[in-house]
């Protein structure tokens, strides 16, 4: 009997977690839609190896289904949308905000008319209700009723000098409190475990809503009104924008795990300069001492870039030590790459090489932190939401593996035993 080809919609993701948050949202309307037989592509845009990565998907997923149509968005397709419309395997490209609203996935409007459906994202003054995670929606595997991505936040006023990116997601805008608290409720009655923030600029929730409350107030509204959420997390934060409310929430709430992922990207107060970011080194160190003070098991991740133009071997140095003075076990390392618009593409670079190297290094130090700060555990005992395949994370971010572990979702004791290379080791406690 031949067998009946499998004609669901598909999403393919590239990029950060908020991306792979929206495909979800893609995914589910596009089945509600009833759209056959395509493949979406969601791009992204943070660097030129990005970009070409997302080119090659496209060619990819139509030279192994031909008979698929294909639909590009993200943020590279909304940067520059004629760039994938001219791509023969391309059959439509829509916008960042287009593809977030049930309305874009109507077949006839998907596939008829103009082949290019973007619209200005600069424009956009709202985040959409549907962003949000929860109501009557099916989570996707992603959101395996363990951690749920919530986007309260999109977009960004800032212009770091290397970054493109609020031109793929246009400017901050937030989520009002009232509609995250709904739907915090809503993810803990489907059995999150833990809910995650994010969005592209978290630490600018609430700037752009009436009286502008910090994020600070969102979060304590959250473990306020939801106290069977179990855990709450946030995404990549700016350090230079942590109220007071949020402190005393991060440091003294039990339920608000003890770490935060920093969008740091350098240790070297001339670098940081130049690429327009808002802190200095010394605030990093003062802000993560003050953390940890208040908190000690507090731990830390964070985005550092790897060659950004004009660094000397010593401003490199000096971001390579920020990583062992401030104890960052979970780093994100990025080699710089020119993008194409930004005023960091026009400033002296430094060879590729060098590049290379200077990103190796400093993965290889984050290496070495991170076994330090697992190793360091070992004999605690703690609480691990189990994710599957016999992996648990712990509040502080630690992955842990278990032989005989509990089913996915579920909350146990454990004691950390030991380091594989890449996760934690541990046994189950009562």
């Amino acid at each position: 009997m031949e067998k009946t080809p499998d004609k669901t919609p598909r999403v393919i993701t590239l990029g950060c977690r908020l991306n792979a948050y929206e495909s979800d949202v893609m995914a589910s309307h596009a089945r509600d839609a009833g759209v056959e037989n395509a493949i979406f592509i969601n791009t992204c845009a943070v660097t030129n190896e990005a970009v070409r990565q997302s080119r090659y998907e496209v060619r990819k997923a139509k030279k192994n289904n031909p008979e698929a149509k294909i639909i590009v968005t993200g943020c590279a397709a909304q940067i520059n949308p004629a760039e994938f419309a001219d791509m023969p395997e391309v059959d439509g490209v829509i916008g960042n905000e287009e593809k977030m609203h049930a309305a874009s996935f109507d077949p006839a409007a998907l596939f008829g008319g103009a082949k290019i459906k973007v619209n200005d994202i600069m424009s956009v003054r709202e985040t959409a209700p549907q962003l949000i995670s929860g109501g009557n929606r099916t989570p996707e595997k992603s959101q395996n009723r363990t951690r749920a991505f919530l986007q309260v936040q999109n977009g960004c006023d800032h212009r770091c000098t290397f970054c493109i990116i609020p031109y793929g997601r246009g400017g901050a805008r937030s989520v009002p409190a009232g509609e995250v608290v709904a739907h915090v409720k809503s993810l803990v009655q489907q059995r999150y475990g833990e809910v995650v923030l994010t969005g592209v600029d978290l630490s600018s929730w609430g700037q752009d809503l009436p009286g502008t409350p910090p994020l600070g107030d969102l979060v304590r509204r959250v473990l306020k009104l939801v106290p069977d959420l179990k855990r709450l997390r946030l995404s990549s934060i700016d350090p230079a924008e942590i109220d007071e409310v949020l402190f005393d929430a991060l440091t003294t709430n039990p339920r608000m795990t003890p770490y935060l992922h920093l969008s740091l990207q350098a240790g070297d107060d001339m670098i940081l300069k130049r690429m327009k970011r808002r802190h200095s080194r010394q605030d990093a160190i003062e802000l993560c001492a003050a953390l940890k003070e208040a908190r000690p098991e507090f731990t830390f991740g964070a985005d550092m870039i790897a060659g950004f133009p004009t660094e000397t071997d010593e401003m490199f140095e000096n971001s390579k030590g920020i990583i062992t003075q401030i104890d960052i076990p979970w780093l994100h390392v990025f080699p710089y790459s020119a993008r194409e618009g930004t005023p960091a593409a026009k400033m002296p670079p430094i060879k590729g090489d060098v590049i290379k190297a200077r990103a190796k290094a400093l993965r290889e130090t984050g290496e070495q932190v991170k076994r330090a700060h697992i190793e360091g555990r070992i004999g605690d005992l703690d609480e691990a939401l189990f994710e599957g395949k016999g992996l648990g994370r712990l509040p502080d971010f630690t992955m842990i593996k278990v032989d005989n572990p509990p089913a996915a979702g579920s909350f146990a004791n454990v004691e950390i035993t030991g380091y594989d290379g890449t996760n934690a080791i541990g046994i189950l406690r009562g």
